[in-house]
């Protein structure tokens, strides 16, 4: 049953990640390593967070405080592989048989898919390797459904790491500076929802973020220049 437990927790928060790599990213080299880049990008954000949380020793019992810094250092990271992309576009044409700057959403998804994929990996991977056993009999604390509510809120967070980058390199083209308080606020506003998990309010933890997702990704489609009639004809066979 633990390796049953272990298959199906990483099918579900890892398998449409990796279908969306498959279809959208990996028959381009270029968009391969723009998503090895970004992961990259990821773990330096994860490495100065963690430093900044030993640096300052009096806080390290109080889990909100990296949590929140570790949100900040993400966007800032973010932002930053924003800014290298933009400057790198000219050598970019180079290398792709598309014009840079018509394919600018297409690279942010990219981008954001890479955030979500190590984010992803660094919060499931303990789980899982706990999940695959060996089972302990007759303990009473804790629930049953950790690991499938841990598993779908990683596929919740890799999927919004997705439509953040969209959101938040097209809210910086235009200059839109709402859009980019949304990606902020609503990755700090799942992020600190999940800190009730350890009260056991998964219901609320899960539905939130599921809710924020639905949002995000409407307003990424919309960014992207999408329209309800492709939505239409994507199911269409035209």
């Amino acid at each position: 049953m633990t390796v049953m437990d272990f298959f199906g927790c990483a099918f579900l928060a890892f398998g449409p990640p990796l279908a969306m790599f498959t279809f959208t990213v990996a028959a381009e080299p270029i968009r391969i390593i723009i998503l090895i880049a970004s992961a990259f990008f990821w773990l330096i954000s994860l490495l100065l967070s963690s430093v900044l949380w030993y640096a300052v020793v009096p806080l390290q019992n109080h889990l909100a405080f990296g949590l929140i810094f570790s949100v900040l250092f993400q966007e800032a990271f973010r932002y930053l592989l924003y800014w290298v992309l933009r400057k790198a576009e000219r050598g970019l044409d180079k290398v792709t048989t598309t014009h840079v700057a018509d394919s600018r959403h297409v690279f942010a998804y990219v981008c954001g898919l890479g955030f979500g994929f190590m984010s992803g990996v660094f919060a499931l991977v303990n789980v899982l390797a706990d999940a695959v056993g060996p089972g302990t009999m007759g303990l009473r604390q804790g629930t049953e459904y950790f690991f499938i509510i841990s598993a779908a809120t990683t596929l919740c967070f890799i999927l919004l790491h997705t439509f953040w980058g969209v959101v938040f390199f097209s809210a910086l083209d235009r200059k839109n500076w709402g859009q980019v308080i949304w990606v902020v606020g609503s990755h700090l506003f799942v992020s600190c929802m999940t800190l009730l998990n350890v009260y056991q309010a998964y219901v609320a933890t899960t539905l939130s973020a599921y809710v924020v997702l639905m949002i995000t990704t409407a307003l990424a489609f919309k960014v992207a220049g999408g329209r309800p009639q492709n939505v239409v004809q994507c199911f269409s066979r035209q």
